[in-house]
């Protein structure tokens, strides 16, 4: 039977009352306006430090730069070194490691740097520390087209450790290796069952990442497959058709019962609720925000793509790196820029109170997997 209070249902990507609905489509923005929900912005102001007239102008330089990026990259062919959003100057950036190509990708709207590595040779010695065994001690690793390098992440406290010190030593024969520290170890942002609008599974609370025809995405390590899920008032929702954990760090479940899907990401009455319009890729750099059933709205910035996060359950590869906090119950909730679903939240380190990074499995991996398609406004 259909429920009339089903407003709590999904943590993220979908909504539950007709009545709800429409009032979300009237947040939408027009034409005229930033595609941002009023939210939105007021995240990014909290978050980024932004003035209202920096946000919407951040937003504007983002999209433009996403749209631009298979152009600018394309470009710089066979010398291309990678690329992201430049916050400072508001344009893409991309390396070359041919200066003959700069003319080329200049005209394509991007700025230049000219570098000592291709990406083929970052993605290269990124993938051979993939088929290293990593000790607990090593927090992540991946390619940063900004500094040229593969970032090795290394929890501060275990630097002297001797399976470190060997795992590092193996890293930096690649020639192309940089370690920096991180004050804590990655981890899941799983929780046991505690009130609010969760869905649950066995003993665990996880959010909610996308609707999808049929369904809804979420990560992997909060359920396996065939189990059964449940809503925030307790009722079936439906179950996991698909879970992969560690590895990946994703999973779809379908929906049924009288629960249904619409393209929204909830604000929990902090912001505005947010329509998804579609899945085009952000680049490192541009902002990006969060939604969890623990700490709700938070934003951050894109920091790292395709990194190899080390959990204690074991590596989890090709995650994005964010600036956005999170919390134990956030796992699987969606991760959004402007109107474009990211992905859905894995884990990492820290909380919403003092600070930290969080790591999401992008959806459009999730998507080709599965043979999902997500439910856009």
């Amino acid at each position: 039977m259909v429920r009339t209070g089903l407003s709590a249902l999904l943590v993220l990507g979908t909504w539950a009352a007709s009545g709800a609905l429409q009032a979300s489509a009237a947040d939408a923005p027009s034409a005229a306006a930033p595609q941002a929900s009023a939210g939105i912005l007021t995240a990014m102001q909290r978050d980024l430090g932004l003035t209202p007239r920096q946000a919407e102008a951040r937003l504007t330089a983002e999209k433009a730069a996403t749209a631009l990026q298979g152009k600018a990259r394309g470009a710089a062919g066979a010398s291309l070194g990678g690329s992201w959003f430049d916050a400072d100057s508001g344009r893409l950036a991309v390396a070359v490691t041919d200066a003959s190509k700069a003319g080329a990708v200049r005209a394509a709207g991007a700025d230049v740097h000219v570098v000592d590595h291709t990406e083929r040779e970052l993605d290269a010695a990124k993938l051979r520390l993939d088929t290293l065994s990593a000790p607990s001690g090593i927090s992540s690793w991946h390619v940063d087209p900004q500094a040229n390098t593969v970032v090795v992440n290394v929890v501060a406290s275990e630097r002297g450790d001797n399976d470190v010190r060997t795992f590092l030593a193996q890293a930096r024969r690649t020639g192309v290796v940089t370690v920096k520290e991180t004050s804590e170890a990655p981890r899941t942002f799983a929780a046991g069952t505690v009130g609010g609008d969760p869905y649950y599974t066995g003993n665990v609370r996880c959010s909610i990442g996308f609707s999808v025809h049929g369904g809804f995405v979420t990560a992997g390590h909060c359920g396996q497959a065939g189990g059964a899920v449940r809503g925030w008032d307790g009722s079936a929702i439906g179950s996991f058709q698909g879970s992969s954990f560690p590895d990946n760090d994703y999973a779809w479940v379908s929906v049924g019962s009288g629960w249904w899907t619409v393209p929204v990401v909830l604000g929990w009455g902090t912001v505005s609720d947010q329509l998804v319009r579609g899945s085009n890729e952000a680049p490192i750099g541009a902002s990006i925000c969060r939604s969890g059933s623990t700490t709700h709205w938070h934003c951050g910035n894109v920091l790292a793509k395709n990194e190899t996060v080390n959990y204690s359950q074991g590596a989890v590869r090709q995650m994005t790196k964010t600036s956005v906090c999170a919390e134990p119950g956030d796992s699987g909730g969606s991760f959004i820029s402007g109107d474009q679903a990211q992905g859905v939240t894995s884990g990492g380190w820290g909380n919403c109170s003092s600070g930290g990074e969080t790591w999401h499995q992008p959806i459009n991996e999730i998507l080709n997997r599965y043979g999902l398609t997500l439910h856009t406004a």
